[in-house]
């Protein structure tokens, strides 16, 4: 007797976590983990925390669902991202997977939102948010890469359904907006002259900071053809970039991330 989709055991997973300052250091305040996503703290490299999130179900599909919720404190530097690539899987019909982040900077912190890329398969149905509150002088560098389908094994979207809702307030006024809903033939979609033009792959890139307005030729240079970079408002440098597939994204982004942050990606990144 095959059971019911609602019926087949579905992986939830929550994490909160907050990061105190102490002796010229960011370090751990309070943490909590429950079900299948975890976090774990590489050796810390200067006055920044490291945190990395472990999805130990091996991806997403429908009905699964996880949080995560992070908070730096005034005067503290913490860096978020994942193991290794997110996957988004195929799901039973009608069935959903979820992702929600919430993320707190206070005054003169700083929060790198780093995770590797989410991979949609065919057939996958994900509903992702991210939603950041940062004090006035706070620093908020963000960046979320997407591909759809790895080329390499020969994997096309015809049928995948992806929703994505990142939100961004400073001292409790809107910064940023973003919302992306994309259901269907992903692969026709993107292969649009003035959607995609073909590309396999893009991310968002978001750096927010007194600072970004400097930031903004330098960023442009490392930038190919494929991508841009704006001002949209004082302190806020927005950039997009479209690849062929991962790898080649991967190029851009390294130099770019590495300039914004002004630090070495998480070592995770690299192996």
């Amino acid at each position: 007797m095959q059971s019911s989709p609602s019926a087949l055991p579905r992986a939830r997973g929550d994490i909160r976590l907050t990061v105190k300052p102490q002796s010229r250091r960011s370090v751990l305040d309070d943490l909590r983990m429950s079900g299948s996503y975890k976090c774990v703290f590489p050796r810390p490299k200067g006055d920044a925390l490291d945190a990395v999130l472990v999805n130990t179900a091996g991806g997403i599909t429908g009905g699964d669902r996880f949080r995560v919720e992070a908070q730096a404190q005034t005067g503290t530097a913490l860096t978020l991202t994942t193991q290794a690539a997110e996957r988004a899987y195929r799901t039973q019909p009608g069935q959903i997977g979820q992702l929600r982040t919430e993320l707190h900077v206070e005054a003169e912190a700083r929060l790198h939102w780093m995770p590797q890329e989410t991979i949609l398969f065919n057939g996958s149905a994900l509903t992702r948010s991210l939603r950041v509150e940062l004090a006035e002088s706070a620093h908020f560098l963000m960046v979320e890469p997407l591909i759809f389908g790895r080329p390499a094994m020969g994997e096309t979207l015809t049928d995948a359904h992806f929703r994505d809702h990142i939100e961004i307030t400073r001292a409790g006024r809107p910064q940023f907006l973003d919302k992306l809903n994309m259901s269907g033939d992903l692969q026709a979609h993107m292969a649009r002259p003035f959607i995609g033009n073909g590309a396999g792959a893009m991310a968002l890139l978001v750096y927010a900071a007194p600072d970004a307005e400097t930031r903004l030729n330098r960023l442009r240079d490392l930038l190919p053809e494929t991508a841009g970079a704006s001002l949209i408002q004082d302190g806020l440098l927005v950039a997009r970039v479209l690849a062929c597939e991962g790898f080649a994204l991967r190029r851009v982004l390294d130099p770019a991330l590495k300039y914004l942050s002004q630090s070495e990606l998480p070592k995770c990144w690299t192996l």
